[in-house]
């Protein structure tokens, strides 16, 4: 007796697939990767982000702000100082740049905005900009 299966190719193609094609890939667990790590917080008048840079000089951090678009990018750069006879064994620390963007929920009023930089930490104060309430428009 001949049995009759259903056959779908789609479901066949993903199933065969589904380890390399339908997994996200994980950077952050590269440890050849420098990674920007942020954490956004929202109340209702402003947004804060706190972004981890250590090692970064101030002015090699760079923030720029599009409407509700916030872009962080830094540079470390690698000092070189090896002493006479010294070879480096192993060298884990990154140098270069790095670079993160993000849009929040709302446009941000750039002329309030604010940025800290202490400890390794960069904190921006980025206040919301106040939306123009609706009215009502009378028809004539």
């Amino acid at each position: 007796m001949n049995q009759v299966t259903r056959w779908d190719p789609f479901e066949n193609l993903f199933k065969d697939f589904r380890g390399l094609v339908l997994q996200p890939v994980d950077i952050a667990n590269n440890p050849d990767v420098p990674a920007l790590k942020v954490d956004v917080k929202e109340d209702k008048d402003a947004y804060t982000v706190h972004a981890d840079l250590p090692g970064v000089a101030k002015d090699d951090i760079h923030v720029n702000i599009e409407g509700s678009v916030v872009s962080i990018s830094a540079e470390k750069k690698r000092t070189v100082e090896n002493k006479d006879g010294e070879r480096v064994l192993r060298c884990e620390r990154h140098y270069g740049k790095v670079s993160r963007s993000f849009q929040l929920g709302q446009e941000i009023d750039e002329g309030k905005a604010q940025a800290r930089f202490a400890d390794g930490v960069l904190e921006l104060t980025l206040p919301k900009k106040v939306v123009a309430s609706s009215r009502k428009l009378t028809i004539q």
